[in-house]
């Protein structure tokens, strides 16, 4: 039982990471930043009560499974995104789209660091600021 779940586990995530264009250091990179924002921001919420999601700065369901659907839908981006590279015979929306997604995950991750009153270097808030400027007039 266990080896039938253990290899239709891998081929489960064979399969998705396939799907997505390949289980390479750019997705690897946006899981993570993914999975950290996500802790750090239960953290602000649970141990801090500084969450700028919930009205009284604590944990709430409601805006941690919202949270969890907005990444979800940053990975069906992902897929869109390799579809339309594989339709147009490119290798550049893809990445691009995940770039995207890691510099959002990466400025979430820093005010999360701050709510916790975790000094940022100036060096890395410059940085983020130019993520920042970047990104006006785009998407959001």
């Amino acid at each position: 039982m266990k080896n039938y779940l253990t290899v239709t586990a891998a081929a489960a995530g064979a399969y998705v990471a396939a799907t997505l264009g390949g289980w390479d250091t750019a997705l690897q990179t946006l899981v993570v930043f993914m999975a950290i924002d996500y802790i750090s921001g239960i953290i602000v919420a649970g141990v801090f009560l500084k969450s700028r999601k919930s009205k009284n700065g604590a944990l709430s369901s409601k805006c941690s499974w919202e949270g969890l659907v907005k990444k979800g839908m940053q990975i069906l981006l992902v897929l869109i995104a390799f579809r339309l590279d594989v339709m147009m015979g490119i290798d550049f929306v893809r990445t691009a789209v995940i770039i995207a997604f890691i510099s959002n995950e990466l400025i979430s991750i820093l005010e999360n660091a701050v709510l916790m009153g975790i000094p940022v270097p100036d060096k890395l808030r410059k940085a983020v600021d130019i993520l920042e400027s970047t990104k006006q007039g785009g998407l959001r």
